[in-house]
Parts: structure tokens; C-alpha cells; sequence
């Protein structure tokens, strides 16, 4: 049986952290492509560092001599992503940094194990392994130190950007250490934020002094106390922030992106890639599945683990854990699963639309644990599974 009583940690970083500049920029660019061109193959990486991001990875188009024209558009694209998140510093500016763009056409090796032919299906981007997870301990099905990381974070930005705030810079991380008791979360032993600060005369008790009422109303009632352990700012002055603090690369948050530690990751990144990679769209098709597993009312917890093979359509298996929390065996929820949805690259992405340009959303505050959006954003958050699952058992 599993430890009921316990303290666990996750951290999140905001969209301001110089890893997540690199997200947001790459998915970006991924967003222009597809709006462009549903079927566009984009395998984006970005690296930023002080007044400098470089953009390089590959891309495949039905018409490879229109890429020049789209990458004429990069720098705008890049320009205009730091300038929303808040970059005017003097060493990392929107309008001064310099732009190095070295995206090129994509691998015909890869391209003839990925494409569709007469005599096969759509194979899988890459090989490899990719876990999804679900806890009824939150509304969002969604551990609660990660979803509250990420909301702590979030809401900061938002009085951030809307003025209220204007003392807040862009770059900030978050870490909550949650107290369970009979296995739910009833509140924090400490609490750590870093945030950039523009002001260098502020000291780590006036940060403080901003953000506490902010984290407390994200916060559930009561999870704060007298005994909760806070470090705001704790190393002092915060004033150089983002890229040029510290430099970025894409992918290189993807426990943050994902369940904070709380379950199994199988090590891809999702940022710059396109849906027929099966380490973005396969990971959503499993939290999908584990989702509406426990929404459905089959567990209380849910780990499914999927496996691919490149160039292969089908994933090569399929894997279910309740934790013994199931109403109904693990192998049972396993054959249910592969007959309520098609887990080829394409079946993935016809069901939850994922040909569309919805992914810079993404970039910050976690892919998992969002709203379902009318344009089909974060569709990997529905619960219209439950009926089906139910029925296939």
C-alpha cells in the first residue's frame, strides 16, 4: 500500500525563466507554420543567451521551396514573443537583440519513416516512451503542488503585465512543498519564490510584502499557516533576469511541463514539435486517457504509459495503473483504452485536433491541468471519454 502521510515538492518557473523564453519562442514558430500548413513538419529548438537567441532545428513542408518566404517572417515572430513577456532590458531587448535563425529543410531519412505512403499509414516521429497521469486530489485531476506552483506563477504575471504590479520583472520560479495526510493534500511546510524585480532598492521582505497576498489568494483556505516555512527572494537582489542572467534552451523543463515529479516522465520535451511526434502528441493522448480514466470514476489515480517505434503507426504497448485505487482490474482499463481511441500518430491527432496552430499557449505554466479552449487549445483536457470507457469494460 502506498504512503498516505508525507511532504512532496514540485517547482514551476514562469514565462520569463530564460528555458521557457525558448519554449514559447519555438512553439511559436511552430504555431506560423501550421497556421500555414496543417501537415507541417516542425522539429524547432531555440537558445537564448545576453541580447542573442538562436533558432535552429528542421522543417518539412509539401512545398520546400516556399520555406525561404516563411522564414522571412522569424524575427518578427521571435521579436514579438519576448516582447510579450516583458523583455526591455538593456542586455535583452525585444527591438536590440540579435536573431540567428538556422531552421532548414527536414531529414529525407526521417521524412520517409514519418509520411504516409499506398501501402502504409502515418508512421511515428520518433521511437520512444510516454506517460500520462491523473489524481482526483485537485478539480483538475492534477497534483497539487505542480497546479499550484503553476497558478502562484500565473497570477503573478498577470499583475505583472496589467500594471498592478509593475515592480515584478519577468523571470521568477515558484516551489511549493505540499503536506499529505490519508493521501490528499492539506497544506504547505514551505513555500520558495524567486522573482525578478526591477527596483534594486527592494529587499526580499518587501517582495514579500507584494507577492504574499497574491500567493494566499491562489492558495485553497487554510494551507498557509503560522507554521509554513517561507523563503522569498532568498539570495538577495533579483535584478538581471531572463537570458541574461542565465541562458535558455528549449525542452529543458519538461518535469515542470508536465507533473512536477509527481509521476513517471519518458524523457522527450514538447516545445518545437510538431503533433506527429509522438513525444508531444502521444504524451497528450496519455494524460488524455488517464484523465478521463479517473474523471470517469474507474480510479482515484491513473498512470497509462504509451510506446512507439519510428516509423511505426501503432503504439507498440499499452500500459495502465491505478495504484489499486481501480474499480476494475488494470488489464481491463489497458484493452478498454486501445478500443475508445485510435493511438496511431494520426489517429491521436485527428481526435483531439491537434493540427492546429494552439501550441505558444503552452509554453508556460504547464501543459496539463488548463481549460479545454473553443479553439481547441489544451483538447487533450476533455473529459467526453467516460460513457465509452465505461461501456468498452
Amino acid at each position: 500500500m502506498s504512503r498516505q502521510n508525507y511532504t512532496f515538492t514540485s517547482e514551476s518557473v514562469s514565462e520569463g525563466h530564460p528555458d521557457k523564453v525558448c519554449d514559447r519562442i519555438s512553439d511559436a514558430i511552430l504555431d506560423a507554420l501550421l497556421a500555414e500548413e496543417p501537415e507541417a513538419r516542425v522539429a524547432c529548438e531555440t537558445f537564448a543567451t545576453t541580447n542573442h537567441v538562436v533558432i535552429g532545428g528542421e522543417v518539412g513542408l509539401s512545398d520546400q521551396s516556399k520555406l525561404a518566404e516563411y522564414m522571412k517572417n522569424i524575427p518578427d515572430i521571435t521579436r514579438t514573443c519576448i516582447r510579450d513577456i516583458g523583455y526591455e532590458q538593456e542586455k535583452f531587448h525585444w527591438e536590440t537583440c540579435q536573431i540567428t535563425n538556422l531552421l532548414h529543410e527536414q531529414s529525407a531519412h526521417i521524412a520517409q519513416g514519418v509520411n504516409a505512403s499506398e501501402d502504409k499509414d502515418e508512421g511515428a516521429g520518433d521511437q520512444g516512451i510516454m506517460f500520462g497521469y491523473a489524481t482526483n486530489e485537485t478539480p483538475d485531476l492534477m497534483p497539487a503542488p505542480i497546479q499550484y506552483a503553476h497558478a502562484i506563477l500565473r497570477r503573478l504575471a498577470e499583475v505583472r503585465k496589467d500594471g498592478t504590479e509593475p515592480a515584478l520583472g519577468p523571470d521568477a520560479k515558484s516551489q511549493l512543498s505540499v503536506i499529505y495526510r490519508d493521501g490528499q493534500p492539506v497544506g504547505v511546510s514551505s513555500l520558495v519564490l524567486s522573482t525578478q524585480h526591477l527596483d534594486e532598492d527592494l529587499t526580499s521582505d518587501d517582495i514579500r510584502a507584494i507577492v504574499a497576498p497574491y500567493i494566499e489568494e491562489v492558495l485553497p483556505n487554510g494551507w498557509l499557516t503560522n507554521e509554513t516555512d517561507w523563503h522569498v527572494n532568498p539570495t538577495g537582489k533579483f535584478v538581471i533576469g531572463g537570458p541574461d542572467g542565465d541562458a535558455g534552451l528549449t525542452g529543458r523543463k519538461i518535469i515542470v511541463d508536465t507533473y512536477g515529479g509527481a509521476a513517471p516522465h519518458g524523457g522527450g520535451a514538447f516545445s518545437g514539435k510538431d503533433p506527429t511526434k509522438v513525444d508531444r502528441s502521444a504524451a497528450y493522448a496519455a494524460r488524455y486517457l488517464a484523465k478521463n480514466v479517473v474523471a470517469a470514476g474507474l480510479a482515484d489515480r491513473c498512470t497509462i504509459q504509451l510506446s512507439y517505434a519510428i516509423g511505426v503507426s501503432k503504439p507498440l504497448s499499452i500500459y495502465c495503473d491505478t495504484f489499486g485505487t481501480g474499480k476494475v482490474p488494470d488489464a481491463e482499463i489497458e484493452k478498454a483504452i486501445g478500443s475508445v481511441m485510435d493511438l496511431t500518430p494520426r489517429g491521436i491527432r485527428q481526435h483531439l485536433s491537434l493540427n492546429r496552430p494552439i501550441y505558444a499557449r503552452t509554453a508556460a505554466y504547464g501543459h496539463f491541468g488548463r481549460t479545454p479552449s473553443e479553439d481547441g487549445g489544451f483538447s487533450w483536457e476533455r473529459t467526453d471519454l467516460g460513457d465509452m470507457l465505461r461501456s468498452a469494460l
